[in-house]
């Protein structure tokens, strides 16, 4: 068999490069320990949270991508419950398909790991079981995934059943496919000849431990999945209702942490939980607020986004997205301040367009303006010509982006005049409540009304009408 020189040169070299400039060198990232504050926080720390060194494989974008990257697994990691001692990245063209990091450099993070005296590893990456395996057995502490460390963060702040289903059912299919890399135990078989040594009394039908617990897991999923379709049965009524009375919906999207719960305190006074910690809101809130002119629509406070958001989270938490595909307007919150808002957004909208509402109208909302400086203001105005840019720690721009959502609402399109007897006043509450009033006057003989009104009202006035 013959090979092409100029090729072979070509690859070597490559190779030869990228090994030589960079995969000789693990970078340690400054600046990304934990610090404590104070001494009961360091007390109550040693008491609770595991001691990590984080560690990333570096392939695709600029170094201030790599940083950010690195930055928010720390923030996670963190919010988890977890002291981070070192961080770790290396610039590959791709994960080691045996250990993530490069098998020389493995030995380098068990020294780092020995030397700091941490008990987990956090991969900014979602490992095969193999690599799990592989990296337990060489490091000899624990091993997780990013993937793994999300699922324990929402699992820590759900608090209603809904939230707690689907946590357990992402966690689940993550695990199930995940059997082989749990450790030898999971392979031990119970029937055969003298089954470890069992002999008579020992054998049994043949089925593998692995087998067994994959088959648990598939009986629990299936009722987790039967009890979220009777709870989203009674979303669905709710949402059914809304629409009846032809209620506009409002969905409050963004990434985690931009501040989307104190956006609806600000707009409703809903008095949501607000908290500067990543994921603080699982459980969506729904609230019912007006117009200027009366006309009343639903604002409602969705999970979070995350750069690479586990696709079995997407999944479990699918009816719960879907407030937002159904909305007639996407509320886009930013975070003004992070260093990389740009990329916050095209994240979002990957998962919007994963759950199907990327045709939904967007007004983006560039928040925390109190903690951006004017510089990167300017530039996002410049980036984003049609977000509004607001504060909803301080109150700067809530009026404006309140007359925004106004406007963008779903309007009546039928005006008319009617005269409804006293005896009708369900029908003057509809129109209260859906329509745009223009002018209302209480005669002798009734409710006299000028109003814009939806389609399917102006046929149920009709015998009203007074034009």
């Amino acid at each position: 068999m013959t090979h092409d020189p100029d090729v072979h040169v070509d690859t070597d070299v490559e190779e030869e490069q990228l090994d030589l400039e960079a995969r000789h060198s693990l970078k340690r990232v400054d600046g990304l320990r934990t610090e404590l504050e104070d001494v009961t926080e360091v007390e109550y720390r040693q008491l609770r949270l595991e001691r990590v060194v984080l560690v990333s494989v570096w392939t695709s974008g600029t170094q201030e991508d790599a940083d950010n990257a690195m930055a928010e697994l720390k923030l996670l990691a963190e919010t988890a419950g977890s002291e981070v001692l070192d961080a770790l990245v290396q610039r590959r063209s791709h994960p080691d398909p045996a250990t993530y990091v490069g098998r020389g450099k493995v030995e380098e993070v068990a020294e780092v790991v020995h030397a700091t005296g941490a008990d987990t590893v956090i991969c900014d990456g979602e490992l095969e079981p193999a690599q799990l395996r592989n990296l337990e057995d060489r490091i000899k502490v624990k091993v997780v995934d990013r993937t793994a460390l999300i699922l324990d963060i929402f699992a820590q702040h759900a608090k209603s059943a809904e939230g707690k289903a689907q946590v357990e059912l992402a966690q689940l299919q993550y695990l199930k496919q995940r059997l082989r890399g749990w450790g030898g135990n999971l392979s031990r078989q119970a029937g055969g000849r003298a089954a470890g040594g069992a002999g008579i009394g020992g054998r049994g039908p043949g089925e593998t431990k692995i087998e067994t617990d994959r088959r648990r897991i598939g009986s629990r999923i299936a009722i987790l999945r039967r009890r979220l379709r009777a709870m989203d049965a009674t979303r669905e009524g709710k949402r059914a209702e809304r629409h009846r009375n032809q209620v506009p919906s409002v969905a409050i999207v963004g990434y985690t942490n931009a501040g989307k719960s104190s956006l609806l305190n600000r707009l409703t006074g809903a008095g949501v939980l607000v908290e500067n910690a990543l994921f603080a809101t699982l459980d969506p809130t729904t609230r019912r607020t007006e117009t200027a002119d009366g006309r009343i629509y639903t604002l409602t406070d969705t999970v979070g986004f995350v750069r690479h958001l586990p696709h079995d989270l997407v999944e479990a938490f699918r009816s719960t997205l879907e407030e937002s595909a159904m909305a007639d307007l996407l509320v886009h919150v930013v975070d003004a301040s992070d260093p990389d808002p740009a990329g916050q957004i095209a994240a979002v909208r990957t998962v919007l367009t994963e759950i199907g509402a990327s045709s939904v109208p967007e007004l983006l909302v560039l928040n925390k303006a109190d903690l951006a400086d004017e510089g990167t203001l300017l530039a996002l105005r410049g980036a984003f010509p049609g977000a509004l840019i607001v504060s909803a720690q301080t109150g700067e721009g809530i009026d404006a982006l309140s007359a925004e959502i106004d406007e963008r609402l779903p309007r009546p399109e039928v005006e008319l005049r009617v005269l409804l007897p006293y005896d009708r006043g369900d029908l003057v509450d509809r129109i209260h409540r859906t329509a745009r009033i223009i002018s209302l006057e209480h005669t002798g003989e009734g409710t006299e009304i000028h109003a814009r009104v939806r389609p399917d009202l102006a046929d149920e006035l009709a015998p009203y009408r007074r034009d």
